[in-house]
């Protein structure tokens, strides 16, 4: 079920990785976080949907980011996405919108997803 325009920016993240805990609490920190609905994937089922178009397996593997229009972004566009949404990070958002920044921002998400497989759970 996408969300019908004039909805809120949604964030999907993996609340059980260290790292990726650790990044979203530094943006809700962020004044214009309150505007955003944080959903930690993690507490869910793997096998259960999170939307119609996001498996929560799917969510868990991968950054995704909601946006009020109800599109749906994932990996190292979605940071792009989150950024454009907070007023601090905003003009960072915009810069990194400007080709080469989504392309190399995926590559380096790519990057971090292999690392991440091989973090333990332990790191705080």
């Amino acid at each position: 079920m996408n969300e019908a325009p004039d909805q809120r920016t949604a964030v999907y993240f993996d609340g059980g990785c260290p790292l990726c805990s650790r990044e979203i609490a530094f943006y809700q920190k962020r004044k214009g976080a309150d505007a955003i609905d944080w959903i930690d994937v993690s507490t869910l089922p793997l096998d259960d949907d999170v939307a119609a178009d996001l498996r929560v397996c799917d969510a868990m593997a991968r950054f995704h980011v909601r946006l009020a229009d109800g599109s749906l972004i994932k990996g190292g566009r979605a940071f792009i996405a989150l950024w454009r949404a907070l007023p601090l990070t905003k003009p960072l958002g915009w810069f990194m919108s400007i080709p080469p920044g989504p392309a190399l921002l995926d590559a380096a998400y790519e990057a971090f997803l292999k690392v991440r497989r091989r973090t333990p759970a332990t790191v705080a």
